[in-house]
């Protein structure tokens, strides 16, 4: 498949254009400063955070899906990034009659509001007593502005009229790949409070496979 994957240099996103070089694939790497790819990947460098949409038309052209895991490096101070990003992927997609789309989001995601859902659940139903109480207060205490952000992000997908699909993941490590992971359609995992960011990316390209998934919000864990 010919796939463009955004933040290709980032902690998931390098491990999103490895295995899918590895796996045959064809690779468009967008990153704001490309570096360090395998041989054969093409880069396209975009600044996501002031994104120039006729590059970013040029990275989505001919692309079969586009995988992103962009995201701020740090959440507590850069919030808005992904959203703006994100939108501008959107457009670009829907210039050039892309129409595939995966990305990362997090787990906390599903109980904050925005527009389109102003009174989302109190707790998600994969959520066992400790994340509920605890875990997932102190998340939103800590990170409340890029969860809020990464929110709007997915009621953009949401409203895009494209074939999207979010992986949300709890806490990223960097732990090696095992491919061994749990998930579960629109809800978190009972008792996943970690997974890393390799598998996290070999979970976004098995998504390409999953057509079930279209539209979909898929929790993801160890």
């Amino acid at each position: 498949m010919k796939l463009t994957i955004v933040a290709a240099t980032g902690g998931i996103g390098r491990h999103l254009v490895e295995q899918a070089v590895a796996g045959g694939h064809e690779v468009t790497a967008v990153a704001r400063r490309p570096r360090a790819l395998p041989d054969g990947v093409r880069a396209v460098a975009v600044d996501l955070a002031h994104p120039d949409p006729r590059a970013l038309a040029g990275a989505v052209h001919g692309a079969d899906a586009v995988l992103s895991a962009l995201g701020p490096r740090d959440p507590r101070a850069d919030a808005g990034i992904t959203s703006r990003g994100t939108r501008a992927i959107v457009e670009a997609m829907r210039a050039e009659q892309a129409r595939r789309i995966i990305i990362v989001s997090a787990a906390p995601v599903g109980t904050v509001p925005v527009p389109g859902q102003p009174k989302p659940p109190r707790h998600d139903p994969g959520d066992g007593f400790f994340m509920r109480h605890l875990g997932a207060p102190l998340a939103r205490t800590m990170f409340g502005r890029h969860y809020a952000d990464l929110a709007v992000t997915e009621q953009i997908l949401r409203d895009s009229g494209l074939d999207w699909t979010v992986s949300r993941p709890p806490k990223l490590t960097d732990k090696p790949l095992t491919g061994r992971y749990r998930t579960a359609l629109n809800r978190n995992i009972r008792g996943g409070f970690s997974v890393s960011r390799a598998d996290v990316a070999h979970h976004m390209l098995a998504l390409l496979h999953q057509p079930d998934t279209v539209k979909q919000i898929v929790g993801v864990a160890s």
